[in-house]
């Protein structure tokens, strides 16, 4: 069942059966440069990953990350949603996607959606965002969606200073 929909995409909570899907969005090597290793190597390794990650968040917290995918065909592209870190004050907003279903706006899209459902269903007051400083795609996105950058921080489990961005206030 679609938690949201947009023009394009389809919205809905990740469960075990997503494993190929994260095993192959994980494993991608813009993933690996600008996330992290996970060391998610094998579909039990996803599964793994989808019931200690987003599947305990939507427990928790009644949030977490979304499959996304195209509305018209169902093709899993990624995945977009809210996040609640231990090392933030805020829920942030992340997202990662297939590479062949990068510059056709879908991640704008979604995280737009994901954003408006944050403060308008769930009642988030601050939505923040974290990104890599080279990572010039996400940083555009988040852009483009109202953010913007507020300084920079170290996040633990993460290698290099993370990018900070925040909503305008006011």
């Amino acid at each position: 069942m679609n938690v949201l929909e947009t023009e394009r995409l389809a919205l809905r909570r990740l469960t075990p059966e997503d494993a190929p899907l994260i095993l192959h969005l994980l494993n991608d090597p813009l993933f690996l440069r600008f996330v992290g290793d996970k060391n998610v190597r094998t579909l039990d390794d996803a599964r793994t990953y989808l019931r200690h990650g987003p599947l305990a968040s939507y427990a928790r917290h009644g949030f977490g990350l979304f499959h996304v995918s195209l509305k018209a065909a169902g093709t899993p592209i990624g995945m977009c949603g809210l996040l609640q870190r231990d090392t933030l004050e805020d829920v942030d907003v992340g997202f990662a996607y297939l590479p062949q279903f990068g510059g056709q706006g879908y991640a704008t899209e979604a995280a737009r959606a994901t954003l408006h459902y944050g403060r308008t269903v769930l009642g988030l007051k601050r939505i923040v965002a974290i990104t890599a400083p080279d990572n010039a795609c996400s940083i555009n996105v988040l852009k483009k969606i109202g953010l913007h950058h507020t300084s920079t921080l170290k996040v633990p489990g993460y290698n290099t200073d993370s990018l900070l961005f925040t909503p305008v206030e006011g």
